[in-house]
């Protein structure tokens, strides 16, 4: 292969989880490879689930060309073509479809003049002070604490397969001071973060860390979705982490959504198989989930210290959060959270079947950011554990 490969720079990160995730890939035009190149590109995204590429010129042209590679009988963009219309999405403001490619959104923060076809546009960065129960107060902000946005897989989560992967292009970084994200969930995490960063977390280190006995729900666990669930979840609240909402009965009413049917609402396995090494990620959008469903153990399987022996069926919203909640929170800890330090022209791209990532910090209206995103409904389903997982795990 004609380019190398380098460790991420990864700061206060727990080195013995980041053996394999995350590489700097050089002496490759990623807008412009050989199919053997592109292969090559594959087979390392699968193995380290984020590569990073810098000083790329890449036209949307180009970068929706790359992210189809990954599922060439992909097609539309992966919320689908009507977020524009979708106005009571909580997704709506910060999507801006370029034009001629409208695969490719137009993401960041600030107004922008005459790019790619589009006139005038006011981009907004998302911010926890929209979403979250609880904000952070002016005074702290002003001395540089933020939070996580979102934590979240790329994926509409009704009739649309999630994408294989997300495509992130840096047009235009802004330039400021790190910020403090804090959890303020009592436990007194908090992470030093660049401005503007794009934070991501490993799902196959997500299912590493549980204890066996969480292990074995989530190798025999499905998670089913809203029907719309950005409309759905728009006038509810996150936890002060942004993993997740936090019950208190705000979400839309299901008659109020959009027209939706049952056939298309998804049911996904809590754990997705990497299609290259064949390892599990505990891959689930916590803000979207409504319900777990969980099989018994399988025969043979030890009974002692199991949780749901008999399987389960949860679809009580406090106790489907609770459940995921422990489950996923110990993956966001400040030691395994890589924030990634963006400089213009940077392009990452991440298996956005195998990481969770967010948006992090405040932007003020005159720092521009400018990002181009690319990530496409996939053409199937993802994969979850095969039989002989279960056995393993449960």
């Amino acid at each position: 292969m004609e380019g190398c490969y380098s460790s991420i720079d990864l700061v206060r990160a727990e080195p013995s989880h980041f053996i394999n995730f995350g590489r700097e890939v050089k002496g490759i035009n990623p807008g412009n490879c050989t199919s053997e190149q592109l292969e090559d590109i594959k087979q390392a995204l699968y193995q380290h689930e984020v590569l990073l590429f810098r000083d790329v010129v890449l036209t949307p042209e180009q970068q929706l060309k790359l992210t189809k590679a990954f599922d060439p009988d992909s097609e539309i963009y992966g919320h689908g073509g009507k977020l524009e219309s979708e106005k009571s999405s909580i997704l709506h403001s910060a999507l801006h479809a370029i034009p001629r490619v409208p695969q490719v959104q137009l993401i960041g923060n600030g107004m922008i003049h005459n790019h790619e076809g589009l006139a005038e546009t006011r981009l907004k960065h998302l911010t926890h002070k929209t979403f979250h129960k609880t904000i952070i107060s002016p005074e702290d902000e002003v001395k540089g604490f933020t939070r996580f946005y979102r934590w979240h897989i790329d994926a509409a989560l009704y009739d649309l397969s999630p994408p294989r992967v997300t495509t992130l292009y840096a047009v235009r970084v802004p330039e400021g001071p790190n910020q403090i994200c804090r959890y303020d969930d009592g436990t007194g995490d908090e992470l030093k973060v660049p401005l503007a960063t794009t934070a991501f977390v490993s799902g196959q280190t997500m299912f590493q860390l549980l204890p066996s006995e969480l292990k074995s729900v989530a190798v025999r666990a499905n998670v089913k979705y809203a029907p719309h669930p950005y409309v759905w979840m728009a006038p509810a609240h996150a936890k002060s982490t942004g993993l997740g909402i936090e019950s208190e009965s705000l979400e839309t009413p299901l008659e109020q959504l959009p027209s939706w049917v049952e056939d298309k609402i998804k049911i996904h396995p809590v754990l997705w198989k990497n299609p290259v090494s064949e390892a599990l990620s505990f891959q689930v959008h916590p803000c979207c989930a409504t319900e777990v469903l969980i099989k018994p153990l399988p025969p043979g399987a030890s009974r002692e210290n199991a949780l749901y022996p008999d399987g389960a069926h949860l679809n009580e919203l406090s106790e489907v959060r609770d459940l995921l909640y422990r489950m996923q929170r110990p993956a966001i800890a400040p030691s395994l959270v890589y924030p990634h330090k963006w400089n213009d022209k940077d392009l990452i791209i991440f298996h956005n079947r195998g990481v969770l990532h967010t948006v992090v910090g405040t932007l003020q209206p005159d720092q521009v950011r400018v990002y181009h995103q690319c990530n496409l409904a996939a053409s199937e389903d993802p994969i979850g554990p095969s039989n002989e997982d279960i056995i393993k795990w449960a």
